[in-house]
């Protein structure tokens, strides 16, 4: 049975954790480092991987931080809805999933509707951003709360242990 059809009908399992969490650490590690760590061959830790990223375990990808290249300021939006559509809401996704100084986005539950955190050059520019965003949904939005992040000390490193 091909190794795509296993991961459907069970859940990540001891060894895939053992390579996320070196993965975690290094995400350029070596095939064949990654594979001694885990005790696989190197044929089998890389179909496991190749398996994991088509599955949406987890997301090649690299982080950039945004102060460096130009974008000190970050902030935290928390968004309440009001008059909620299916249809509203969709489009008030696609164009945050869009919008090029909307790094996250996130549905959540409890006393707001989203959670998304946009990067800004300086404090006109958030400014600018945000009433754009609150002009343009305004019939959506009910409720816009900003936090500025001032340093970040951990993010996307799961103990899976």
């Amino acid at each position: 049975m091909p190794v795509k059809q296993k991961l459907s009908s069970r859940t990540v399992d001891e060894k895939d954790k053992k390579i996320l969490m070196v993965l975690q650490e290094n995400g350029r590690e070596q095939l064949n480092k990654i594979a001694k760590k885990v005790g696989l061959s190197i044929d089998s830790t890389h179909r496991r991987i190749k398996v994991m990223l088509e599955k949406g375990v987890f997301h090649s990808t690299i982080l950039i931080n945004p102060r460096i290249m130009g974008y000190p300021l970050i902030a935290d939006i928390k968004i309440k809805l009001k008059n909620v559509s299916e249809e509203k809401r969709q489009q008030f996704i696609n164009y945050m999933k869009g919008y090029d100084r909307c790094t996250e986005l996130l549905a959540t539950m409890g006393d707001y509707d989203f959670t998304c955190v946009l990067i800004a050059k300086d404090s006109n520019e958030l400014e600018k951003i945000s009433t754009q965003i609150r002009q343009m949904f305004k019939e959506l939005i009910l409720e816009w709360k900003g936090i500025l992040i001032l340093t970040t000390y951990k993010f996307e490193h799961y103990d899976l242990t």
